[in-house]
């Protein structure tokens, strides 16, 4: 039996997170250049988008509960084949029914992967640096932002974005083999059964830490869905200066994830760390709005907005310890309450620019969403401290 080295374990592990974040992001970029191509228009290209995040919210749950039985290693090289297969698809799609479906299909790994490939990473590590464990994966998808996003789009613009969609297959199938040469066998988890995974939605504090996630994080991508769009508008800066900022929110994102992950090992306390995180989360989207007057005071505050980001790994860990013996179900279903809270932010953001308010506002539409998040956790530490057995 070969020796097992976490950190190349993890490695591999955030390699496929690097291409899960490239196709997801980089895909948003690309719809000027596959619209036409497609023979749609930019709006109907933009339902291409919401296609993959169906497909990761109808995913996550349903891979979970069917593969419960299944070791870890061998679902993980089985999802990044499956992943892989959808984006050469993608990249082959000859009209736009077809890349609707090719990417929903995209997008059925994508929470599942994430889910088990942060529950075997905690796995490998002491107790106390589960998070961090968690964060490292999850860093695969961060830094894509700062660098797979910026040149998938490159190549799609110079060789077409065919090109930007069968890279990604080629960095799932090479996550595959790394994952197949350095992750542990194991063997499936005692007892494990899809009706023992859907004991994870008879818990309320599993969907308290759900609710979390899908309204706190709105918050960031309320802000983050317009920033091109007030750049342009209100801070009346050249569009070449766009993958700038988007560059700055991907390191803030990359910082955050990582530092905030420490915080919660090093106290101890991961449910007073989501709501730190929570609490900074308002007050730097609480300075968006004035901030968008300038480059120079935009740049700062988006890289904190970013920073913000950490409350995901904070949410998976936490869903380690309340979901005690469905643990893949719980680790999945974070991954779709994060895609909630991507269409509920942008949608509500997009009613109050609607109704007026302007570009700016997106800022405090984040706020109201980062509180009610807040408020959720308030509810869900409140019964923890009602009982024992769990820490805050």
């Amino acid at each position: 039996m070969r020796d097992v080295h976490p950190s190349l374990v993890i490695l591999a592990l955030a390699v496929g997170g690097f291409a899960i974040g490239t196709t997801e992001f980089a895909s948003m970029s690309l719809l000027p250049e596959f619209a036409p191509a497609l023979d749609i228009d930019a709006p109907t290209a933009g339902h291409v988008i919401s296609a993959y995040a169906l497909g990761v919210v109808v995913g996550a749950p349903v891979i979970a509960v069917l593969a419960a039985r299944i070791a870890r290693r061998t679902l993980l090289v089985g999802l990044m084949l499956m992943f892989a297969i959808g984006n050469l698809l993608s990249a082959l799609a000859p009209s736009y029914p077809a890349m609707m479906a090719f990417r929903f299909f995209a997008g059925l790994p994508h929470g599942a992967y994430f889910g088990v490939a942060m529950l075997l990473a905690a796995s490998l590590v002491p107790h106390a640096k589960r998070a961090q464990a968690a964060a490292k994966v999850l860093t695969g998808l961060t830094i894509a932002t700062v660098i797979g996003v910026p040149l998938a789009n490159a190549i799609g613009q110079l060789f077409g974005w065919r090109w930007s969609f069968g890279i990604v297959a080629g960095l799932a199938l090479l996550t595959a083999a790394l994952v197949r040469l350095y992750a542990p066998l194991g063997a499936p988890i005692a007892g494990a059964s899809p009706l023992r995974e859907l004991g994870a939605l008879k818990r309320g504090q599993v969907w308290l830490t759900l609710g979390i996630g899908a309204v706190g994080f709105g918050g960031m991508f309320s802000m983050y869905t317009y920033l091109a769009s007030t750049m342009l508008s209100v801070t009346q800066v050249s569009p070449a200066l766009i993958p700038v900022a988007l560059a700055v929110f991907g390191a803030g994102l990359t910082v955050g994830n990582l530092a905030w992950a420490w915080v919660a090992d090093r106290s101890g306390k991961l449910m007073l760390s989501a709501g730190a995180t929570l609490v900074w989360s308002a007050v730097v989207l609480a300075l968006y709005p004035a901030a968008t007057a300038s480059l120079w005071t935009l740049l700062p505050v988006v890289f904190l907005i970013g920073c913000g980001g950490g409350l995901a790994t904070i949410l998976q860990t936490r869903l380690m310890d309340v979901a005690e013996d469905a643990q893949t179900l719980a680790a999945a279903l974070n991954h779709s309450a994060f895609n909630v809270a991507n269409a509920l932010g942008p949608w509500l953001a997009g009613l109050a620019i609607a109704a007026g308010f302007g570009l700016p506002a997106t800022g405090w539409v984040g706020v109201a969403l980062a509180l009610g998040g807040l408020a959720v956790w308030a509810v869900s530490l409140a019964l923890d401290r009602g009982k024992t057995g769990i820490a805050a």
